[in-house]
């Protein structure tokens, strides 16, 4: 279902913020810190720092009144930087308070190739410590597109990493392969006893589901529990789904997008008895990273609205939800900041921006008063 949608216009203030007049507020949009080099994840460190990824393997430090370190985080893990390959997420440790672990996704090479990595490491003076490798994806691939990379908690002991296909779609419908999956791992790296494949023979016992093609959003819906994602699709057919354990999201057999250049149909349609439908699909195609549930204070209008980023028109997209399903679309910002990578509710209920560009910046959203 199509839903129509109203353009945002700005106007430039003083102190380089941009103004933006949306549905049902107003705001604006201050650069934090620029000279990022294609940031790919933001998080918020207790004490007012943060942290920001950059694809070719960096971890930066940006101090709380805003000035970005130009010696990265040492001590990461060797990265394999090629195509959209690189690092990607970085999260807090849901005891962070406690015990000052960071995890990060990334790609890695072995045998075979590379693939997604998940690893955990505690946040030192300016360089990690007891680097862990908590999964590594296998069969790994000769691969440069389409690695996934988000990590969620679930707050019951879990972490979930999204992974794409390695651009081989066959590989998302087979049971022996991590690829095209969501996983789900305890937080020493165990796969959990209820997870939905455990002691299904021919089946690896981390994966919850299957069939996607690249899942770079990912966020716990506050008001279920439930962990929502969203993928990128070929031409057309971005998604949004609701993940369920054991299920089957379709692609390649189902698909809202066509082939790129010819337009011709991919696998047997939109739709197959046993395989899910999407919750929001885009045709065209926006290419979403970053999603969050927004739960702040300062926009109490958007109080509950699901923001998901753009990388093909630079959009901001706001979701209006009714339970669980999306009731009104609004874009912003289009391509007013560039390509929109990654999308964070900070700690002061402000929405946070990274934009993934060669002079990447960290971009603030504030109300207008």
């Amino acid at each position: 279902m199509r839903i129509l949608l109203l353009a945002l216009f700005f106007t430039v203030a003083p102190a380089s913020a941009q103004v933006f007049h949306a549905e049902e507020l107003s705001f604006k949009a201050v650069k934090v810190v620029e000279g990022l080099e294609h940031p790919w994840s933001l998080a918020f460190l207790p004490d007012g720092r943060m942290l920001v990824t950059e694809r070719r393997g960096r971890l930066r430090m940006i101090s709380k009144d805003g000035k970005l370190d130009p010696a990265p985080v040492a001590g990461m893990p060797e990265v394999v930087q090629r195509g959209q390959s690189g690092l990607f997420d970085v999260v807090l440790d849901p005891r962070y308070a406690e015990n000052h672990f960071i995890w990060l996704a990334y790609t890695a090479s072995g045998s075979g190739g590379i693939s997604t990595e998940l690893a955990r490491a505690r946040l030192g003076n300016g360089r990690l410590e007891d680097l862990k490798v908590i999964f590594r994806e296998e069969p790994k691939a000769r691969a440069s597109i389409q690695f996934g990379g988000r990590i969620v908690f679930d707050g019951a002991g879990h972490v979930f990493l999204t992974l794409g296909d390695l651009g081989d779609k066959e590989r998302a419908q087979r049971p022996d392969d991590d690829a095209g999956s969501v996983i789900r791992l305890n937080l020493d790296g165990r796969v959990p006893p209820d997870n939905p494949f455990v002691g299904k023979p021919g089946w690896r016992p981390e994966k919850f589901d299957l069939g996607h093609r690249n899942m770079q959003g990912a966020a716990i819906n506050p008001a279920t529990g439930a962990l929502w994602t969203h993928e990128h699709g070929p031409q057309g057919g971005d998604e949004i789904n609701i993940i369920r354990p054991g299920r089957n999201y379709g692609w390649p057999v189902i698909t809202y997008g066509v082939n790129y250049g010819s337009g011709t149909r991919i696998g047997e349609g939109t739709s197959k008895p046993g395989m899910e439908q999407p919750l929001h699909y885009w045709v065209p195609s926006i290419a979403p990273s970053g999603m969050m549930f927004y739960t702040g204070e300062r926009f109490p209008k958007w109080k509950g609205n699901l923001f998901v980023g753009s990388l093909k028109f630079g959009l901001l997209v706001r979701l209006r939800l009714e339970g669980d399903k999306v009731a009104h679309e609004e874009r912003m910002l289009q391509r007013a900041l560039g390509r929109i990578r990654d999308v964070r509710q900070g700690p002061d209920g402000l929405i946070y921006l990274l934009t993934d560009e060669d002079n990447g910046a960290l971009v603030r959203l504030e109300p207008l008063r």
